[in-house]
């Protein structure tokens, strides 16, 4: 059984921000350590596209992830991977297996929509 996180306050999980975005490119990410796609997301009027790398290559084909929506987390500080600089974060769940399946809404909602 795995052991449950510390206990935060909510003015901590207030300062993370989450919105949904909709994936509009993908590339495969060859210059990464391990299989990984670069990714180009919609996140709005107000904040446009940003990129990331996400290690979701064994469960998602790039035709697959075109116009998927997802949820991402937008101010982390961008963060450079090999020659790419991964400016927000996309959301998923590890499986048992180390595969990661991506988190999106159920149904379609504006891009930069904030989790409530």
């Amino acid at each position: 059984m795995e052991k449950s996180s510390p206990l935060i306050q909510w003015e901590d999980f207030q300062k993370i921000d989450l919105r949904i975005g909709t994936i509009i490119q993908v590339e495969l990410f060859a210059e990464a350590k391990k299989p990984a796609y670069k990714l180009w997301v919609d996140l709005g009027e107000a904040l446009g596209i940003k990129k990331s790398s996400a290690q979701i290559t064994r469960l998602y084909r790039p035709d697959d992830l075109i116009g998927l929506q997802v949820l991402c987390v937008v101010n982390f500080p961008p963060r450079q991977i090999a020659n790419f600089m991964s400016e927000i974060l996309v959301t998923g769940l590890v499986t048992d297996k180390g595969d990661v399946v991506l988190m999106h809404p159920g149904q379609p909602v504006p891009n930069g929509t904030r989790l409530a």
